[in-house]
């Protein structure tokens, strides 16, 4: 029998998903959410060229693809902090423009999004593989409430398994 939830009402786990900057914006044929459109389940903002245009023109730099060498390094970074921590890893995936992990902590998803995000770019800076002053990330990310098993072995799944081909097939600029 399926876990409804843990007994004192903490999630199993958080499906943590961060960007990288410039490279989803309003507009975007893929939709979009923002402030006001941020709820589980609630529709997408509608492409929009005008409004992605205008969005690409307020950039501050170029959009942020990361390498092979940046993705390995931000793997590494997030099994460390999550080791570190005592968070449970049970699976992440870095892309070369968004980063997913799934997580078991004892703490909210935005510290959890938080520490991912900030230990990544330290690591980047420190092995010189990013030298910008800005974050290579984009503002915020998304942090879903993993409550039972079937959500958790869904987030892992979607991690493992519906991220298109794999990483080693996208040709890569060293």
């Amino acid at each position: 029998m399926e876990k409804e939830f843990n007994e004192d009402h903490t999630p199993l786990g958080y499906l943590i998903t961060f960007r990288t900057y410039g490279t989803w914006l309003h507009g975007d044929h893929r939709g979009s959410v923002d402030r006001h459109n941020n709820r589980y389940g609630a529709p997408l903002i509608a492409p929009n060229q005008k409004w992605l245009a205008h969005n690409e023109t307020r950039l501050k730099s170029a959009p942020v693809k990361l390498t092979k060498k940046q993705r390995a390094l931000i793997k590494e970074s997030i099994e460390r902090t999550c080791d570190v921590r005592g968070w449970r890893l049970y699976k992440t995936n870095v892309r070369t423009n968004h980063v997913h992990a799934v997580v078991g902590a004892a703490c909210g998803p935005g510290r959890v999004l938080n520490a991912l995000k900030s230990h990544a770019t330290r690591d980047l800076r420190r092995c010189n593989q990013w030298s910008l002053s800005n974050s290579p990330w984009a503002d915020r990310g998304s942090k879903r409430y993993l409550w039972t098993d079937t959500d958790l072995q869904n987030a892992i799944d979607y991690v493992e398994l519906d991220q298109g081909d794999p990483i080693s097939a996208v040709n890569d600029i060293e």
